[in-house]
């Protein structure tokens, strides 16, 4: 779903929800009953998704001088698939020790 703004010439700009691209180039002002025109705006990023955002690009700056060191591979979890499940080259890598 995608939220589409709407321009009044009398009562401003309002917002209504569509499924992506299906939203109609004018609709009906709830306010006046006039028509409004679908504008051109920007996409909005949900304010968590900025945050989560910033966090994996420090983290992944991070990582960059100071990796992150397992003792073991990830647990696997149903549907998930490891990069080194998919990569036969990946599985010749050394394995930690399991003692």
């Amino acid at each position: 779903m995608a939220t589409y703004e709407y321009q009044c010439d009398q009562d401003g700009v309002f917002e209504f929800i569509y499924p992506m691209g299906t939203a109609p180039e004018s609709r009906i002002c709830l306010s006046c009953g006039k028509p409004a025109r679908k504008i051109v705006s920007a996409f909005m990023v949900h304010r968590k998704s900025t945050v989560h955002l910033f966090s994996a690009i420090e983290k992944a700056d991070k990582s960059r001088y100071e990796p992150e060191v397992v003792s073991s591979l990830p647990s696997s979890r149903s549907g998930v698939t490891f990069p080194a499940m998919l990569n036969p080259a990946l599985a010749k890598l050394p394995r930690p020790d399991k003692t």
